[in-house]
């Protein structure tokens, strides 16, 4: 059961992904997509842990040092990504900040020692090759002049790390995740609601804020489930699926948009499904 809860997690997580690349296509503000994005999952995790019962463990201090702690990983990490794609190639900075998952799983297996079997750790070998695979743009110059760039992309996947492996310490801590959740998005709301001198159009405001709230809803629920798979499964093998959320979005760039992917980005879907294979087995 929990693989289905990671997968669906990751396909989830990457439509959220998707919405924001059709917000990108169509000339949306970044910034008002992430305000958008921050403002619909917390409502979502608000919503989610008033139904379960455990909104009024926001009283919990423990819940807000998670919450802070896990928020500044989502949201200064996303900011970071975004930056560091000013400054050197996406075939880089995609699969490079993806790389947090060995952190995930290097906790969940020393420190908590989860059992990793060989065909586990090939299974997992094969996905986070796909990870790095489906970045790969054929045109796009691999030169890094920005020194900036290695500093950016270094804390985005600590802060990253600080999110998705947060969420296996609070598990295990025994704390609810949706309230977690729900301080995490609402805090990352809080910040980038501080006003920003560039100047954004009201059309390209709008475009970015409306895609921004969808992909929210299914940044909400790709999230929880992920917080469910860590719960109910092993981290080191839910997190390595979790990250093969980025072929959501390749894949609809395909169908909707009729990009065409290189021989190594294909590679990529083949690692995907026979590393989910293998994992089973």
């Amino acid at each position: 059961m929990w693989l289905i809860t990671a997968i669906s997690s990751a396909i989830l997580f990457g439509l959220a992904g998707w919405w924001m690349k059709v917000s990108q296509m169509r000339g949306g503000s970044t910034r008002t997509l992430l305000l958008g994005l921050y403002a619909s999952g917390t409502l979502g995790f608000g919503v989610h842990s008033a139904l379960e019962g455990t909104f009024a463990l926001l009283a919990d201090p423990d819940i807000w040092i998670a919450g802070i702690l896990i928020g500044a990983g989502s949201a200064w990490g996303n900011a970071l990504f975004m930056k560091a794609l000013h400054y050197g190639p996406a075939s880089l900075t995609s699969p490079l900040t993806n790389m947090n998952i060995i952190l995930v799983v290097a906790l969940a297996t020393w420190w908590y020692k989860e059992p990793l079997s060989a065909s586990e750790a090939v299974g997992i070998t094969l996905l986070l090759l796909a990870v790095v695979f489906i970045a790969h743009k054929r045109k796009e110059p691999l030169t890094i002049k920005e020194k900036r760039w290695f500093i950016l992309v270094g804390v985005a996947i600590v802060m990253f790390a600080l999110r998705n492996g947060g969420l296996k310490v609070t598990g295990e801590l025994g704390l609810p995740s949706a309230p977690i959740l729900f301080i995490a998005y609402f805090l990352s709301l809080c910040w980038f609601l501080i006003p920003s001198k560039a100047t954004v159009s009201r059309s390209a405001g709008r475009t970015g804020l409306w895609f921004g709230m969808i992909a929210g809803l299914f940044s909400y629920g790709g999230l929880q489930l992920y917080a469910m798979a860590l719960a109910t499964g092993q981290a080191n093998l839910a997190a390595p699926i979790f990250a093969t959320n980025s072929l959501v979005v390749a894949g609809g760039a395909i169908a909707i948009y009729k990009e065409k992917l290189t021989f190594v980005q294909w590679a990529a879907f083949a690692f995907t499904i026979l590393g989910l294979i293998i994992i089973r087995l």
